[in-house]
């Protein structure tokens, strides 16, 4: 008997859950229009953007754009988590004394058989349909986070029709700034930047008013306005840029806002990106020494021609070229300008360099023969590429007398782990280099 009671309890509890689920789906269906739940039409694609950043909200059309239940907190402008999306029934038992499985609002496999699935599903499900921009009217923002679906826009907007721009534009401007703060809605915003209207533009850069440094300094937003650097007009230039004054350092030493700063750099004015390049004055050689500062001030000497602000620059480069010549970073900013600095730019830095090339070769050869730092660089697998590139570009002088030096040793190095490795490089040297000496001078003195 105890038995029969709990077998039909627990049949009346699945019905009660059964009718209790059954009345809550109903009015979204009717209100929504559209199915609730798909096979993947989980709650969370109304979040989209960073929640740090206080972007994350939901879309019209979603289904947190309307209560889940009746008087409930949850709607539009509340965004929840997964945790707090879960329906209330986890945690009941039956009357066998076990615990039922907890009822989710996104995983339940009778509510996907049973409910068909989103657009977004077909679209990626679908392999032989060729969608149009014209048939995701209304899911335009779900599409856009998602990597298919923002990959299919992005292709469409370089051809669409102007309607079919506008359908879109209508569609993602409400949700713009969560938009560029996206995985994937971000490169539909840089793409519209592309290849939507002058308007069009006009108005999606106005979105970003307020908005500059938060978004250079967050890794999908700072390639959103770089794309509007590149794209606007000067006066939504000048605008964008002073809102990061006061925090160029700031965004130089940042792993994304460095990238706005070098585009500032490469696309506004000079006399409109002043406060920026003052900000650099007396920290050329401590930017030069940073992984993103040396790309800074590179650009800096690409695109700033003002002479004061060119004298300023290699002023303090020259001061400490030599240090920087040898910091992992400072090397690019000296190569730079020996690649593309003016002739008197570059003869300054070789003059310097060549001083403390001549420093360097001689405490390679040591005071003594017995005691020569050359030996033991020879024979190190890293001092070894220093010696061989002292070959390469000393002096006749300097070279005949390494090769003297040198000469002495080749035998004894092919008994160390690096030396064997070492030799044919150097005999190749030291033979180039007696052949550049005798050319040099037709009678040379004999080398012991």
């Amino acid at each position: 008997m105890d038995r029969d009671c709990m077998g039909n309890s627990y049949l009346d509890l699945l019905e009660l859950q059964k009718a209790y689920l059954g009345v809550l789906l109903s009015p979204q269906k009717s209100q929504l229009g559209v199915p609730y739940l798909g096979k993947s039409a989980s709650l969370n694609h109304g979040y989209y953007g960073n929640p740090a950043l206080g972007l994350g909200m939901s879309y019209p059309g979603s289904p947190l754009g309307g209560p889940l239940l009746p008087n409930s907190p949850v709607g539009s402008g509340s965004p929840v988590r997964h945790s707090e999306r879960n329906m209330r029934f986890s945690g009941m038992r039956n009357l066998a004394g076990g615990v039922m499985g907890a009822w989710h609002s996104e995983a339940g496999s009778n509510l996907d058989e049973t409910f068909a699935s989103t657009l977004l599903d077909e679209f990626k499900s679908n392999k032989t349909k060729c969608f149009e921009l014209s048939e995701i009217g209304g899911h335009v923002v779900e599409f856009s986070a998602d990597q298919y679906g923002s990959r299919f826009i992005q292709q469409k907007l370089e051809t669409a029709t102007a309607d079919e721009k506008n359908m879109v534009f209508d569609e993602i401007m409400p949700q713009a700034l969560s938009l560029m703060t996206d995985v994937f809605g971000n490169y539909v915003i840089q793409k519209f930047f592309e290849h939507g209207t002058p308007s069009q533009i006009r108005e999606l850069a106005d979105q970003l008013n307020g908005h500059v440094l938060t978004l250079s300094l967050q890794m999908y937003g700072c390639r959103v306005i770089q794309k509007a650097i590149e794209v606007v007009g000067l006066d939504q230039q000048t605008k964008m840029v002073k809102e990061l004054d006061g925090h160029i350092m700031r965004c130089v030493r940042d792993q994304n806002g460095n990238h706005v700063i070098q585009k500032c750099i490469e696309c506004v004015p000079e006399d409109a990106i002043q406060f920026i390049v003052t900000t650099f004055y007396d920290q050329v050689v401590t930017l030069s020494s940073h992984p993103y500062g040396c790309r800074v001030i590179q650009r800096i000497l690409e695109h700033c021609d003002d002479p004061k602000t060119q004298q300023i620059m290699m002023d303090e480069i020259l001061l400490s070229v030599c240090m920087l010549a040898q910091d992992q970073y400072g090397n690019y900013v000296v190569q730079h300008v020996l690649e593309h600095g003016k002739p008197h730019e570059r003869s300054a830095i070789i003059t310097k360099l060549t001083a403390e090339r001549q420093n360097l070769v001689n405490e390679m050869l040591g005071s003594t023969d017995e005691n020569e730092p050359l030996q033991a660089m020879m024979k190190d697998q890293f001092a070894n590429y220093v010696v061989q590139k002292v070959l390469e570009t000393c002096d006749d002088q300097q070279l005949e007398l390494i090769l003297n030096r040198i000469k002495v040793h080749l035998n004894a190095l092919k008994k160390y782990t690096y030396g064997k490795h070492i030799v044919a490089r150097v005999e190749k040297l030291v033979a180039a280099g007696e052949r550049r000496i005798s050319i040099m001078n037709p009678h040379p003195a004999s080398m012991a």
